[in-house]
């Protein structure tokens, strides 16, 4: 199965002036991992992480350090330190050279790349555009769609449907804000994702039902959960 078939094309992103807090509040909203950084040319500049925003937490308390490591630490090291654990923007805290894949990158060579660097997900290129995002939980769903990771392709009755299916969704304006993950497989529709009302559930269901082709469907989403922001005071 190659990305292509399993990414989430509606990519969550913000640009290197995105100040911190709202790059902490869209991870925790859209319920993701991660954020790629990306130019007003459109360019992939890096990634934000929970754990850049938890780094920088810890630096932050403990913004001046050991004066002895201080002493044996590169002056420049230093203040690259500091920046990430004052900078106000995503430009500050991003990790850039980001590890990026293709659209015709196969599972069994992306979930290596996860597992050997040791990150949850990663953007997905068309030339040098950011076109999709895959996570270990799309790799995963692709399995559950009963799919080899190794197969190196779809039926193109299935990737039609799926194509039709991501479009509609993306045009209406009733579709969950947190990201729906779609993979087809047989004519079968699979979806994952969180919602907000049983009514989304219902028009989820509905789009997929209309979509020509589909022969059954499986919904797999959930209520988003509740966050207690005041356990985030370090984002304000």
């Amino acid at each position: 199965m190659k990305m292509k078939h399993i990414m989430t094309p509606s990519v969550i992103s913000v640009t290197p002036e995105t100040p911190i807090p709202e790059v902490a509040r869209l991870l925790l909203e859209r319920h993701i991992s991660a954020v790629p950084v990306i130019d007003t040319n459109g360019e992939l500049r890096g990634i934000v992480s929970e754990g850049d925003l938890l780094r920088r937490t810890e630096d932050g308390s403990h913004p001046h350090g050991s004066w002895w490591l201080r002493h044996f630490s590169k002056r420049g090291a230093s203040a690259a330190d500091y920046v990430k654990a004052r900078g106000r923007f995503a430009a500050d805290v991003m990790t850039p050279g980001v590890v990026t894949v293709t659209e015709d990158s196969l599972s069994s060579e992306v979930a290596h790349l996860l597992e050997t660097q040791r990150i949850k997900r990663v953007p997905v290129m068309r030339e040098d555009k950011v076109v999709g995002i895959v996570s270990r939980a799309d790799l995963i769903r692709g399995l559950a769609a009963g799919k080899d990771m190794a197969s190196p392709s779809v039926s193109v009755a299935d990737e039609t449907i799926r194509e039709q299916l991501l479009k509609e969704l993306e045009q209406a304006d009733w579709a969950p804000s947190y990201g729906i993950s779609v993979i087809v497989a047989d004519g079968t529709v699979r979806i994952w994702g969180l919602v907000d009302s049983q009514d989304q559930v219902d028009a989820l269901r509905v789009a997929a039902e209309n979509v020509p082709g589909v022969k059954g469907l499986e919904l797999s989403v959930e209520s988003m959960p509740p966050y207690a922001w005041g356990a985030y005071g370090w984002v304000a």
